[in-house]
């Protein structure tokens, strides 16, 4: 028994030296061919585009410099809790357009991650569509959706830089399709269908489409007009130090377990089109999404971008939903690449409002920031989103005076009370309150103990339900919520990831995350051994893993 020991130990000794080496292999790695240690679940590839057979040839196993788009996947999500995606593009020796890099990019992403992409619509799947009545009148919004989209870029792309881009981003989306496809068929089975491509990408969106599509006859709001509250989606902290010594930024995703198949991606294409930003940005992310849902963004452009979603409880506002309209997630991509400032931000992203995935943005704009100096205005800029109505305003002057909370609940009192939270509020307490939620209360008590990366992941992963009286011993009354604790009812769901970074970080678009539900305070990793009935396929059977850092390695040729 004690050899049996003694030789574990060596064995994960050697596991935990082999990842650092890997780590610190990463950092150093130029762009051209390279090769990891073995260790590693890497897959590599290189595509290019074939003009004459207007076809793509897929190279497995290099990374060649003068490829359409090349990179690899590091599927380490059982190991470390993420898996790491860097794909180039548009950087080889030919000139390609636009498009094609586009194209070649989501090609390359979907045959390296379809495995994990076929994974994670099985989870989600069940997650959304509860009601088997509302999956046609789905179908039916998104297929509108999408040819209509089409069809405006097809009209408007040589007028118009939006809708050029948008032709861009739709472009990526077939490249997503057809690249899984590829990777199906290598494997004799079924490709994903193309309504499967649009759910993954349209997840937030589903968040608000689904109940909206449902049948009234079906939904149960019991309050007229009013849906009840449900769970919300993310914790967020931006923080200056006293002397604007630093910036610090931390991002908790809330959502159901079953959504942590989690990929961080890093994206550099190449784009000729001069009102493009960039075309560079690193995010958290998921398989098969082209954007991060989270969001938590770090842009070549020197914007950062996170986000908390917010309830509409006044399902009135719903009848306003057109699939003449941009998703949320639709528009937060073209608002990412076209903004060169959070004004601008919030322009491109309020146009063409579906009405999905309400929620509050926060732009940074590190530019506006002179450490130890100064924070000018347009540093902070708060864009809040109903059905029918996009509101921004600059809120810098929060960052002067120390800190910017946000956690569910919208800021802009117009917004606040056209969504039913003043209602709310009335109705069940100040959980509704904009300055007296549990949340508001914690961070306004603790965000002055910020000081650092390691006391801002504290906060962010903070849940001391038993004890905080803010919490009322509620798992989920608090910064990282447990709600698989609960005494009643307890449910696979809450706060499942964090990521953090600072000023100097993020312009070298640097982070560190954390995959999986809190352990501050001694609590429990989670398992899935007591909900084995949701749908699970492919995650860990267990969380308890620490920070790593994500950071580009590829560099251009």
């Amino acid at each position: 028994m004690e050899k049996r020991s003694m030789a574990l130990c060596i064995l994960l000794s050697t596991l935990a030296a082999s990842v650092q080496t890997y780590r610190e292999y990463l950092w150093r790695a130029p762009c051209n061919p390279v090769h990891p240690p073995s260790m590693v679940e890497l897959r590599e590839a290189t595509v290019y585009w074939d003009a004459a057979q207007k076809s793509v040839i897929l190279k497995e196993g290099v990374m060649e410099a003068e490829g359409g788009a090349y990179g690899y996947f590091n599927d380490t999500l059982l190991l470390s809790g993420w898996g790491v995606l860097e794909i180039c593009a548009g950087y080889g020796g030919i000139t390609q357009q636009d498009e094609t890099t586009f194209f070649l990019a989501g090609y390359l992403e979907g045959f390296l991650t379809a495995g994990r992409m076929f994974s994670h619509y099985s989870n989600m799947f069940p997650q959304l569509i509860k009601d088997e009545k509302v999956l046609n009148p789905l179908k039916r919004f998104l297929s509108k959706q999408n040819q209509w989209a089409r069809e405006q870029v097809k009209l408007r792309r040589n007028s118009d830089p939006l809708w050029k881009h948008l032709g861009l981003i739709l472009a990526q989306l077939d490249g997503l399709h057809a690249g899984a496809a590829q990777w199906a068929k290598s494997k004799h089975t079924e490709p994903l269908s193309a309504f499967a491509v649009q759910f993954l990408n349209g997840v937030g969106d589903l968040l608000d489409l689904v109940p909206a599509l449902t049948p009234r006859s079906n939904s149960s709001t019991g309050t007229g007009a009013f849906r009840m509250p449900g769970m919300g989606h993310c914790t967020a902290l931006i923080k200056v130090l006293p002397g604007f010594e630093n910036l610090l930024l931390g991002h908790s995703s809330w959502y159901t377990y079953a959504a942590t198949m989690r990929i961080y991606k890093h994206w550099d294409f190449r784009v000729s089109d001069v009102h493009t930003a960039t075309g560079k940005m690193s995010f958290s992310s998921y398989p098969g999404f082209l954007m991060s849902l989270d969001d938590f963004y770090l842009l070549g452009s020197g914007l950062l971008m996170t986000q908390t979603s917010n309830s509409v409880f006044n399902a009135s506002l719903f009848s306003r939903l057109s699939p003449h309209s941009l998703l949320a997630w639709q528009r937060v991509r073209l608002a990412n690449s076209l903004a060169r400032s959070g004004a601008e931000w919030a322009h491109v992203f309020s146009k063409y409002n579906s009405g999905t995935y309400n929620s509050q943005y926060m732009v940074v704009d590190l530019s506006r920031i002179s450490l130890g100096h100064s924070i000018r205005n347009g540093a902070l800029t708060i864009v809040e989103q109903i059905p029918g109505k996009v509101m921004h305003s600059d809120q810098s002057e929060a960052l002067r005076r120390g800190y910017w909370p946000s956690y569910n609940i919208p800021f802009h009192i117009e917004i606040y009370n056209l969504s039913g939270y003043g209602v709310m509020w009335r109705r069940h307490g100040e959980d509704f309150s904009y300055d007296l939620c549990p949340r508001a209360k914690i961070l306004r008590r603790d965000q002055a103990k910020v000081s650092d990366l390691s006391s801002l992941k504290h906060i962010m992963r903070y849940n001391n339900y038993k004890r905080d009286p803010y919490s009322k011993g509620h798992p989920c009354k608090t910064i990282c919520c447990r709600n698989d604790l609960r005494p009643r009812r307890p449910r696979p769901g809450g706060c499942y990831d964090t990521k953090v970074t600072d000023y100097q970080m993020a312009l070298r678009l640097v982070t560190e995350a954390i995959n999986g539900p809190t352990t501050q305070g001694g609590l429990r990793p989670f398992s899935w051994q007591s909900f084995n009935l949701t749908t699970h396929q492919g995650l860990p059977r267990s969380y308890n893993f620490t920070f790593i850092t994500m950071r580009p390695t590829l560099r251009r040729p």
